[in-house]
C-alpha cells in the first residue's frame, strides 16, 4: 500500500470515528431529555392536582398545552419498525429542525437488517449531515429535507432529497465534488466504499435548487 492510500485510509477512519462520536452524542441529548421529562412527572402530576383542587381549569389547559409541546421536542416523532433506523433518523430529523429546517420523512424498515448498524449509521448520518448543511445556504422559509426508506422485493432503498443554494451542479470524473473545499469528501467515499462492499446501487443527481441521493442496498 502506497504512502498516499495510507493516508487516506487513516483520514477515513478519522473521519468515521468523529462522525460516530457526533451521532452517539445526539441520540444521548434526545435521551437525555426523554429522561429528564420522566423524572419530572410526578411533580407536573402535582401541579395539576393543585389546580385542579383549586378550580382552575384555565391553568390546567395551559399547563397541559405547554407539558404537550415540550414533550413533542423529544418524542420520536418517526417509527420505521427498525430501533437503529429510528435512533438515527430522529437524532437527525431532531438537529435539522433545530436549526429551523423542515423535514418530511416516510420510512418503513425491517426489524432485522443485514447491514451492520455501524454502516448503516455512516450511510444515514453522511446524508443527513449533507443535507442538513446545503440547507444552512438558505433563508429559513426556504429549506427543506425529504427523507423516503422502504423495501423494493429484497432490497432496502433510501431516498434523500434537499434544497440547495445555486444552479445544477456539474460532475467531474463521473462524481460530483464537495462544495466544502479541501480536506472534505470522506463522507461521500464512506458512503461509496460501504454501497459498493454491499453491491449495491448509489445515485446521486443534481437540479437547480435540489440534490438527491438514492441507494440500494440487497437484504
Amino acid at each position: 500500500m502506497s504512502f498516499l492510500e495510507k493516508m487516506i485510509d487513516r483520514r477515513i477512519a478519522q473521519y468515521q470515528s468523529e462522525l460516530l462520536t457526533t451521532h452517539y452524542a445526539e441520540v444521548e441529548n434526545m435521551y437525555r431529555q426523554m429522561r429528564g421529562w420522566r423524572h419530572d412527572y410526578r411533580n407536573h402530576i402535582q401541579v395539576l392536582k393543585s389546580y385542579a383542587d383549586m378550580g382552575l381549569l384555565d391553568d390546567i389547559r395551559r399547563y397541559l398545552d405547554e407539558l404537550d409541546s415540550d414533550l413533542n421536542t423529544v418524542d420520536m416523532v418517526l417509527k420505521t419498525g427498525n430501533q437503529m433506523t429510528d435512533v438515527i433518523l430522529n437524532s437527525k430529523i431532531s438537529l435539522a429542525k433545530s436549526k429551523d429546517i423542515s423535514v418530511t420523512a416516510d420510512a418503513h424498515v425491517p426489524v432485522a437488517l443485514s447491514i451492520s448498524e455501524i454502516d448503516l449509521c455512516i450511510i444515514i448520518g453522511n446524508l443527513f449531515d449533507n443535507a442538513i448543511e446545503a440547507n444552512l445556504a438558505l433563508p429559513r422559509e426556504e429549506r427543506m429535507i425529504r427523507v423516503y426508506m422502504d423495501m423494493k422485493n429484497t432490497q432496502l432503498y433510501m431516498s434523500f432529497t434537499n434544497r440547495t443554494a445555486g444552479k445544477k451542479r456539474q460532475k467531474e470524473n463521473g462524481r460530483f465534488l464537495t462544495t466544502k473545499g479541501r480536506g472534505h469528501g470522506y463522507g461521500l467515499v464512506r458512503i461509496d466504499t460501504i454501497v459498493a462492499r454491499y453491491q449495491g446501487y448509489i445515485s446521486r443527481n443534481s437540479e437547480d435548487g435540489a440534490f438527491t441521493t438514492e441507494i440500494l442496498l440487497p437484504q
